[in-house]
């Protein structure tokens, strides 16, 4: 059952980044949030959230999403990727808690 994310997101810690990286996944536009959004797709999609993204094509991002870091942000990539990844896993941990409350 996949549903509307836009109900589903509301008031979520980092909602607004996982919306907008769905946004440009839909567009095929490679961006940081749609790399974060790659990252989480496996556990996202458990939670029921329509992620336009293989399995495979997930593999890499974050590794893809590191080098993205590293030329905008140089030696603070290490924290700014390790930032977004917490903010990814609050956001996965309170839809998944909305979810199972929903059920």
């Amino acid at each position: 059952m996949i549903v509307s994310s836009e109900n589903l997101f509301e008031g979520l810690p980092g909602a607004d980044l996982i919306q907008t990286g769905l946004a440009d996944l839909n567009a095929n536009k490679e961006s940081i949030a749609a790399l974060l959004v790659m990252i989480g797709s496996p556990r996202l999609k458990r939670a029921h959230v329509d992620v336009p993204v293989s399995e495979q094509a997930a593999l890499d991002a974050d590794r893809r999403l590191y080098r993205v870091l590293e030329v905008s942000h140089g030696n603070a990539a290490h924290s700014q990727f390790n930032a977004l990844v917490r903010q990814l896993v609050s956001f996965e941990r309170a839809l998944e808690q909305r979810v199972r409350m929903a059920s």
